[in-house]
């Protein structure tokens, strides 16, 4: 017995000098085989590191700060185990364990999002409350107070399990939650751009265990899990930010200056030096301390931090928050680093940029980036020129002009061949962000015209919870207002619009129609992959073809053609279906996807003013 409370008591000293250890172990049989492990602890880089089992050490990383220490081991070819690391100084010596996890099989290869999936997007804290034990927690700084527009509401991870039933009868495939990790920011905290843990989940939205059962219920109704991933910047009260690894760990100027927000000039020949490193080295608040990814050890711990929680978490893809305001570069190095990991891996940079060329830009193998030999590998772009014109109010302008009304979509459609895949564009009219859809439109009309769009042209459409029940909100009073709480979602609410017969008669209209595009869309190949052809608009009405083939008389199962005619008009339209001969060629029927209406094809047809019909071509 004496000997087991003797073990104990030396085993805990043992550890005294470690008080973290980033990434806390990895996995065997991975692309990443150069591990770099950072130890932190007081004077930890005054000791000389062994590790036992036959592993090498590759490299030793020592800073100006003496409480950091970055161990490089070589796992190729190492299977999963459990080993050492010893660390002496002089004739004192503790040790450290690590490990080396089984990986999951066809882990490698798991299948990303796509254009046959619809997103979901939600702000955690939003969204639903599960869990009302952990709304406060002594170990961060900011406590529940639902009485302010930028506080803390409660919501959680247990919220969001609660709810997948509602999120997936909707017709959502994937779910994009805001970021996760702990953000330990005195106010405004609920958003968490600002992490300050990048390893832990932020304890009012629950523990890492609550992250993977979030993944595990997805993946049990066959949904796909995105992270919402931030390679810019951290919190000021990220632990690193106390006591940091290198002075130009963070950009400096020394301490804070903020960005210029002029991500173009990336791509600008004529713009001057000062201007693109204020750009991307510039802060965007003063609590978000800008990280310099040009400094190796913060790319590799960024690169080998994605690719945990990959691994850890089971995540099937990500969408990467300000992605040009980092060195363009650098950010390409840690896209192709997970791309080379997961091959199929989707990620998808928030280019917030309203210009085609300078969206195109960050897509991977763009011919507009080439031309300055660029490549940022990144997969997906988002659509903002898009989202764009749906909050300048396209949909308001209901005569039609040589610039304005629905001509305005058609226009834009007419820049996609600066897009290297418009397949693998994020489609959407409002983000977290963005104003919200609803409070620009208030009405059901324009809302089904935007979620036909959405439903019906290429890429990947992204739908922001609420969005679905005619939820509203102005950025103009705050972010906080586009941020409300879902009704239903918190135990003190009167109302619960998760249900048909808790939402009222306006709401389940919006819900009806979203609920039907989507879950029409999730079959149709003809949308996720189908070409395209348009036709320039007549009287405020614009009309479409989604086609798999171009011969209507093959009898292949494949064969498929979608027409879509939106009246941008208060006024009855009648459209003359001859002059769309080229693509109806020997069809005879359409038959309406939202209200089930047949359409004979040789004769006109008549819409309603505002409103849209999706045509299946019998």
């Amino acid at each position: 017995m004496k000997k087991i409370v003797f073990f104990l008591i030396i085993t805990s000293l043992s550890f005294a000098q470690i008080d973290r250890v980033e990434p806390p172990f990895w996995w065997s049989d991975m692309e990443h085989t150069d591990v770099q492990i950072l130890f932190y602890g007081k004077n930890i880089a005054q000791n000389e590191v062994s590790v036992s089992h036959g592993i090498t050490i590759k490299n030793i990383q020592k800073t100006e700060n003496p409480n950091y220490i970055f161990v490089t081991i070589d796992t190729k070819n190492v299977p999963n185990q459990d080993f050492l690391f010893t660390f002496k100084n002089k004739n004192k010596s503790f040790t450290q364990p690590y490990s080396l996890k089984p990986r999951k099989e066809g882990s490698k290869y798991r299948k990303s999002f796509d254009s046959s999936d619809m997103i979901y997007l939600l702000m955690p804290d939003r969204f639903a409350n599960g869990n009302v034990n952990n709304d406060n927690v002594a170990s961060v700084i900011e406590k529940v107070d639902r009485s302010k527009i930028d506080g803390r509401y409660g919501g959680d991870i247990e919220g969001i399990i609660k709810n997948l039933d509602y999120i997936q009868d909707l017709g959502a495939t994937t779910l994009w939650s805001t970021p996760l990790c702990e953000d330990n920011d005195e106010k405004g905290s609920y958003h968490t751009y600002g992490q300050s843990d990048l390893y832990k989940i932020d304890p009012r939205f629950g523990t890492n265990d609550d992250y993977l059962k979030l993944s595990t219920e997805l993946h049990n109704r066959k949904m796909k899990l995105v992270l919402d991933y931030v390679t810019n910047h951290w919190s000021y009260n990220h632990w690193m930010m106390k006591d940091m690894p290198t002075y130009d760990w963070f950009h400096q100027f020394p301490g804070y200056k903020q960005t210029n927000f002029k991500t173009t000039t990336h791509t600008d020949t004529n713009a001057s030096e000062s201007d693109k490193n204020l750009a991307t080295s510039g802060w965007f608040v003063k609590s978000m301390p800008d990280l310099n990814q040009k400094n190796p050890l913060v790319l590799n711990y960024l690169i080998q931090n994605a690719i945990w929680w990959i691994e850890y978490a089971d995540i099937d893809g990500f969408r990467v928050d300000t992605y040009p305001y980092t060195d363009k570069e650098s950010i390409a190095l840690w896209t192709k680093a997970i791309t080379n990991e997961y091959p199929n891996f989707n990620i998808v940079a928030e280019a917030w940029l309203y210009n085609h060329a300078q969206i195109a830009y960050w897509q991977k193998n763009s011919k507009i980036a080439a031309i300055q030999s660029y490549n940022s590998y990144c997969p997906s772009i988002m659509d903002f020129m898009l989202q764009g014109l749906f909050e300048k109010g396209f949909l308001k302008e209901e005569k039609q002009e040589w610039n304005a009304g629905i001509i305005k979509l058609y226009d834009h459609f007419v820049n996609d061949f600066l897009i290297e895949n418009t397949n693998n564009l994020l489609i959407f009219a409002e983000n977290h962000d963005t104003q919200r859809f609803n409070h620009i439109y208030p009405n059901v009309q324009d809302y089904q015209i935007a979620m036909s769009l959405l439903a019906t042209i290429r890429g990947i459409p992204q739908l922001y919870y609420g969005s679905e029940i005619g939820m509203a909100g102005s950025k103009d009073v705050g972010d906080g207002d586009i941020r409300r709480e879902f009704p239903g979602g918190w135990p003190d609410h009167k109302q619960n619009a998760f249900t048909k017969d808790g939402r009222t008669t306006l709401q389940e209209k919006y819900h009806a129609i979203t609920k039907k595009l989507f879950n029409w869309r999730k079959n149709k190949t003809v949308i996720h992959t189908g070409k395209t052809t348009h036709y320039i608009p007549e009287n405020n009405v614009y009309v479409y073809f989604r086609y798999d083939n171009i011969n209507p008389n093959d009898n292949k199962t494949q064969n498929q053609t979608v027409m879509v005619v939106i009246n941008n008009s208060t006024e009855k339209q009648t459209i003359k279906t001859s002059r769309f001969q080229e693509n109806i060629k020997n069809y005879t029927s359409g038959k309406d996807v939202v209200t089930e209406k047949t359409f004979v094809l040789k004769n006109d047809i008549e819409i309603e003013g505002k409103s849209a019909l999706i045509l299946e071509l019998k």
